[in-house]
């Protein structure tokens, strides 16, 4: 018997078997198509979860990828396994308790929506290749048809992957103002010449196969099922990183299953993908996958930032977008590219490249959950059915959202006051953040803010909340990224030691440069950076003389990273030689003068006990008095009696005779 579970894929829980719950929708007259043709009629099979509330703004729109369907989650127990069951269900990311999910099969495909398996009225066969040439815009078309069908004038958000994230996309720069938010994950703006090169040898395979019959093969016997199998086994390639299937097939590499194929199953990799091969024939059709990886190939937003930027000018929606370090399909520079054009547009938009090694299949393998799910729980939780944007820019850091269980519409409140430090324990990160209060005074009502390096968002959250301020956020930490997008924020992942270039100049009122200084290498960079997109520059440093400080740059040591530009490296040199080094070398001489030189060790010895305990317990002292008092005068004040006092010992001490000669 094959063991099976070493075929485990992301195409694992589909099947052919008949959707028990799939609803169908029939349009009647034309639905005509972007390249020129019409369809005489449409219908449309999908499948929806939870219940749409009563102001119908909780309907979350679910964009599958090519090989989907409109099954994505279960219905029950006693039903099929859903595609994304990991991810769509009560509790879950997408939470059905909350959200209306509606999940339709796209146009052109073959489970249940008008595609070339279908009747064409003219003829009372199957379409077969007289189906037209259909685009993204097209599906998306239909499925906009659907949602009115169903009462529902804007979505809550739409959330796609791959083909589905073209979708998603077209969506928010189609009908920007019927979306809320748009979660474009492993997605691109369109493909790059590598990923279109394995669409073209897939079409090829199944065109050239005997069983293709030039696409009329409904009525010759199986169809194009080996063609369509090497198609299959293609992408599954594209789906894989190479460290993934390292980890399946390296260890037992001369080792494949035993299974029924016609194809080559020398090696474990072999048989995977004959497995996976021939399992797609029985559930696809061929003429599908022509129809559907054409329109994946014709999507083109732009090949330049300039066209980019001007394809989603249009949209007013909040954005989320996902990739993953090890997705060649849909490599990460595809989604930052569109990041930067949202950026550079003003859009309000939250980015974060997951770190995983399971490539483009990744947002749909359930140990690869925990890495993404969380963003799109806070995501989604934080949007509003209702209209908030103003033109085409949305306040990044307003919130709104109906609370767990509720229907209201009514904002959450952000995080309490006293909750506003994440980490207590941090020796920067104080229960009562006075930093944080004084740079919300230094910050008027309605500002726009850009903080670098904001953690977890609370300074941003504070900002939000009482000054009503249009925040953003840069954070290369995952999971403080990750909290905060689920406080409702606009953040982007990234080093912002990679510079700021996709933000205009002056593009922010205030830019907040608050206690990282000590983690920045090139700190002139940053600072100059900052000065272009920000009208104003806060900068924040932590107090290293607190006890905590000291504390842990005596045990962890820790200390402060700064760089000095070059030219100045030479003559600090000079001064710190001049400061420190004659500080001492004029200490022993001076005392050896005055006291002798038999004195001079007991007495320069004393002087440097005294020296090097005051400057330790000084500053401790010194931060103690902060802590108590709120304030440096008192230890200030310390400092200048202390001073005193040694200046009327020093005036009145009794020298020894040799200092008086």
């Amino acid at each position: 018997m094959t063991d099976k579970s070493v075929f485990e894929s992301s195409d694992s829980v589909r099947h052919a078997k008949p959707l028990k719950y799939a609803q169908h929708a029939t349009f009647d007259g034309p639905f005509h198509l972007e390249r020129g043709r019409h369809l005489p009629s449409v219908t449309v099979a999908y499948e929806t979860y939870g219940t749409l509330n009563p102001a119908r703004d909780n309907a979350v729109l679910i964009c599958h990828a090519i090989s989907g369907d409109s099954h994505v989650a279960q219905h029950d127990e006693q039903d099929d396994p859903g595609w994304w069951d990991i991810a769509i269900g009560p509790g879950k990311a997408i939470d059905t308790n909350r959200y209306f999910v509606i999940c339709p099969n796209v146009l052109g495909g073959c489970r249940g929506t008008t595609g070339p398996n279908s009747l064409n009225p003219a003829t009372g066969r199957a379409y077969g290749p007289d189906f037209p040439l259909i685009t993204i815009g097209d599906i998306v078309k239909l499925q906009k048809q659907l949602v009115n069908h169903l009462g529902i004038e804007r979505l809550r958000a739409v959330v796609g992957g791959s083909l589905g994230g073209h979708m998603a996309l077209t969506w928010a720069t189609r009908y920007p103002d019927e979306v809320a938010g748009c979660a474009a994950i492993a997605t691109s703006p369109r493909l790059t010449s590598q990923a279109l090169a394995f669409d073209v040898v897939g079409r090829n395979a199944i065109l050239h196969d005997p069983g293709y019959h030039a696409g009329r093969y409904y009525d010759h016997g199986p169809g194009p099922k080996v063609g369509l199998a090497i198609a299959r086994m293609l992408g599954h390639i594209t789906y894989l990183s190479r460290e993934s299937m390292m980890q399946k097939f390296d260890a037992n590499r001369l080792s494949p299953r035993d299974i029924a194929t016609q194809f080559e199953t020398k090696f474990s990799v072999g048989s995977y993908l004959a497995y996976q091969g021939d399992r797609f024939g029985e559930r696809f059709d061929a003429n599908s996958y022509i129809t559907l990886s054409m329109a994946m190939d014709l999507f083109d937003l732009g090949a330049t930032p300039e066209e980019l930027a001007e394809s989603l000018r249009p949209s007013t929606c909040r954005w989320l977008v996902i990739s993953y370090t090890s997705d060649w399909l849909f490599p990460p520079f595809q989604s930052q590219q569109i990041v930067d054009a949202l950026v550079a547009e003003e859009k309000a938009v939250s980015y974060c490249n997951v770190e995983s090694s399971c490539g483009h299949d990744a947002f749909l393998l359930p140990n690869e959950l925990a890495s993404y799910g969380t963003l799109i729980a806070g995501f989604l939780a934080n949007l509003n059915g209702v209209a908030e944007a103003e033109g085409s820019k949305l306040p990044p850091g307003q919130r709104s959202a109906e609370p767990a269980g509720t229907n209201s519409s009514e904002p959450v409140p952000l995080l309490p006051r006293e909750h506003a430090a994440h980490r207590p324990t941090s020796i920067f990160h104080d229960p009562q953040r006075l930093d944080y209060d004084s740079i919300v005074e230094l910050i008027p009502p309605g500002a726009s803010v850009l903080d670098l390096g904001c953690g977890s968002g609370e300074l941003l959250s504070l900002l939000t909340r009482e000054k009503q301020a249009f925040v953003q956020g840069i954070e290369l930490n995952d999971e403080e990224m990750h909290r905060c997008v689920e406080k409702g924020l606009t953040v982007l992942q990234g080093d912002i030691e990679s510079g700021l270039v996709d933000y205009p100049d002056k593009s922010f009122d205030y830019v907040i440069l608050n206690q990282i200084m000590q983690e920045i290498k090139k700190a002139d960079f940053v600072i100059d950076e900052a000065l272009r997109v920000g009208k104003k520059v806060i900068v924040g440093f932590p107090n290293f003389a607190h006890i905590k400080a000291r504390l842990t740059l005596m045990f962890a040591g820790a200390l402060l990273l700064a760089t000095l530009r070059p030219g100045l490296v030479l003559p600090a040199l000079y001064l710190f030689g001049l400061g420190w080094g004659g500080n001492y070398t004029m200490l022993q001489g001076l005392v050896a003068d005055v006291f002798g030189a038999r004195s001079l060790g007991r007495i320069l010895g004393g002087i440097t006990v005294l020296d090097a305990t005051g400057g330790a317990l000084g500053p401790w002292v010194t931060g103690a008095l902060f802590d108590f008092t709120k304030s440096y005068q008192l230890g200030f004040s310390v400092i200048v009696v202390l001073i005193a006092a040694s200046l009327a010992a020093i005036l009145f001490v009794r020298l020894p005779a040799r200092a008086a000669h």
